[in-house]
C-alpha cells in the first residue's frame, strides 16, 4: 500500500472514530451547565461513547456515514489524477478498516433509486461524494480533510432562499426559525449547526461543508453565537428531553454575495457525533 493510500485510510478511520479536543471540551462545558438532568446524562453517555470509540478505533455511531472529501492544494503543489485514484483507494481501505456500515446499493439508476439492486456487502463499495477542492494558504502542502456525514442530518437539512430585506438580523432570524424544528425533529442532539450562505444551491452547500471543515467549538463569531443562543432558547435539549443545550455550537461560512433580494442558505443540523472529521497532509 502506498503512502497516500495509507494516510487516507488512517484519516477516514480517525474521522469516523474520534472526537477532536475542542469537541470534547464543548461537551464537558455543556454537561457542567445542567448537572443531574436527563439532558446531562445523555451528553455524558455521548462523550463516554466517543472516548471508547477513540480507544478502540471503532465507529462513533452505527450510521458510519458517507465520506465527504475536502482538499486544499498549495500553489507549489499539484493534485494529479494518480493522487485522486490513490485517495479513492484509501477511502475504500479506510471504510473496510473502520469498518463502515455496508450502504452501497447495486444496480442501474432505477435499481439504485428503489433499492431493488440489493446491498453490496463490501463496506469499501460505498463511494465518496464529489471532492471539493480549494486553494491552500500554505503553498507547499496538499491537505485532505474527510467528513463522515450521516443520513439523519441530511434528511433534516434545508437549502432555501431567504429574503434578506437588507438586514443581517432578518437572515439570522430566518435561520433560527428553520433550525429549531430541524433540531427537534432530528432527535440525535445536541446538534452542531453547519451553515453556508452563498449565491446558488451548489455554492451554499459547498460553503456549509467548508464550515464543518474549518469550524472550531472554542472559537465562535458573534454571528454564530447569536444563532446558537437563540436555538437553545427552544429548550429542546439532548435527545429532545429538554434542557439548556440543544446546540453545542454553530459553524457558518459566508461566501461572495450578489446584488439580489435573496440569500441562498444551506443548513445542516449535525447530529451529536458530527461533524466527524479528520485531516492529513499528502
Amino acid at each position: 500500500m502506498n503512502n497516500i493510500i495509507e494516510k487516507v485510510a488512517s484519516c477516514l478511520v480517525k474521522a469516523g472514530s474520534t472526537f477532536r479536543e475542542d469537541q470534547k471540551e464543548a461537551y464537558r462545558k455543556a454537561i457542567a451547565k445542567e448537572p443531574g438532568t436527563p439532558s446531562c446524562w445523555v451528553m455524558q453517555q455521548v462523550l463516554e461513547n466517543a472516548l471508547v470509540a477513540e480507544k478502540s478505533c471503532g465507529p462513533l455511531c452505527d450510521d458510519t456515514g458517507i465520506p465527504h472529501v475536502y482538499i486544499e492544494v498549495g500553489k507549489n503543489r499539484a493534485l494529479t489524477g494518480q493522487m485522486i485514484a490513490d485517495i479513492n483507494e484509501g477511502i475504500k481501505e479506510g471504510l473496510r478498516k473502520l469498518p463502515g456500515r455496508p450502504m452501497a446499493i447495486k444496480g442501474d439508476d432505477y435499481e439504485r433509486i428503489d433499492q431493488s439492486g440489493g446491498l453490496n456487502e463490501d463496506s469499501g463499495a460505498l463511494l465518496p461524494s464529489p471532492f471539493l477542492i480549494r486553494e491552500c494558504e500554505d503553498n507547499n502542502i496538499v491537505r485532505l480533510t474527510i467528513l463522515m456525514l450521516g443520513g439523519g442530518p441530511a434528511i433534516r437539512g434545508i437549502t432555501q432562499r431567504i429574503f434578506h430585506k437588507h438586514s443581517v438580523q432578518v437572515v439570522i432570524d430566518e435561520i433560527v426559525n428553520r433550525a429549531i424544528p430541524a433540531v427537534s425533529q432530528l432527535g440525535c442532539s445536541p446538534c452542531t449547526l453547519a451553515i453556508g450562505i452563498g449565491r446558488s444551491q451548489f455554492e451554499a452547500t459547498s460553503l456549509m461543508m467548508e464550515a464543518m471543515v474549518k469550524g472550531d467549538y472554542g472559537v465562535q463569531s458573534e454571528f454564530e453565537k447569536t444563532i446558537t443562543d437563540k436555538v437553545n432558547e427552544s429548550k429542546t435539549g439532548a435527545l429532545g428531553l429538554g434542557g439548556k443545550t440543544s446546540v453545542l455550537a454553530t459553524f457558518v461560512k459566508v461566501g461572495p454575495q450578489r446584488a439580489s433580494g435573496v440569500r441562498v442558505v444551506a443548513l445542516r443540523p449535525c447530529c451529536c457525533f458530527e461533524p466527524r472529521r479528520a485531516s492529513a497532509e499528502l
